[in-house]
């Protein structure tokens, strides 16, 4: 006999109270500990920090046309990608709709493979920027506003790579701790997402960064303390519920005909 909607929705509604609850009590233990981490950092705790905070910064705008290569092949099939809330339940709370897609390469221990593949050079240039904990291409879509919000840990910082800006690209921005800054294609922004903060796309195209978070530079013992953490975060529930959707969402389109065929 069918199982009525409302039935069939109720372990997935519990599941993903449950893990809610998880991110919400993590999210208060790490809070607690963020005053103390920050007292160690080596880099400044301003909302936004100077480009050059890491050496690599340059390596990585250099390999923009490549990235920007693999990256349009993906946009080809930007219907089919996921919306960030789909992957990330925490992220419902401020975009419910299918105007911020992403394409997650790796996060917290979690690598995506097939993802890997079909952008091998941006894969490649990801695994060479040390301290790395997240990778994704963030796709904003016409119009897209993301409300004010803030991280949950600022033992990491940052990084946008933008790869796509339309014009006009005063009228596309992030705000973080009240100060405001604009995307400029192939150049970076850094930042402390443990600030308030808040984006939009207010133009008629597609926006997309190369979205990195990156350990923030400590000295001991809290580099030691931030790395337990960080390690802990890739084993919760939240994490492995992301996981989880995001292999889900690879099954789907798995039979999907990528760029050149892959």
């Amino acid at each position: 006999m069918p199982i009525p909607d409302s039935a069939a929705s109720k372990p997935t509604a519990l599941r993903d109270r449950a893990v809610t609850v998880a991110t919400e009590a993590g999210a208060r233990v790490l809070h607690s500990t963020e005053r103390w981490v920050l007292q160690h950092s080596t880099v400044p705790t301003t909302p936004f920090l100077p480009t050059n905070t890491f050496a690599w910064v340059d390596r990585v705008e250099a390999m923009v046309p490549d990235v920007q290569k693999e990256l349009e092949d993906v946009l080809s099939y930007r219907d089919q990608l996921p919306n960030f809330q789909d992957i990330s339940i925490d992220q419902a709370s401020i975009s419910n709709d299918d105007g911020w897609k992403t394409f997650f390469f790796l996060a917290y221990g979690f690598r995506s493979e097939a993802n890997c593949r079909r952008c091998p050079k941006t894969a490649a240039l990801l695994d060479s920027i040390p301290g790395l904990t997240t990778g994704f291409f963030s796709i904003l879509s016409p119009g897209k506003r993301i409300p004010p919000h803030r991280g949950p840990w600022r033992g990491v910082l940052r990084y946008h790579l933008a790869l796509k800006v339309p014009e006009p690209a005063s009228a596309s921005g992030i705000r973080v701790g009240g100060e405001e800054a604009h995307w400029e294609e192939g150049r970076s922004l850094l930042f402390d997402d443990g600030y308030t903060h808040e984006a939009w796309n207010g133009t008629d195209g597609v926006r997309v960064v190369l979205f990195c978070d990156v350990l923030r530079p400590l000295r001991p013992p809290a580099d030691q303390v931030n790395k337990a953490l960080i390690k802990a975060i890739s084993w919760s529930p939240f994490i492995q519920d992301a996981r989880n959707r995001h292999e889900a969402w690879e099954k789907r389109v798995e039979a999907m005909r990528w760029g050149n065929g892959n």
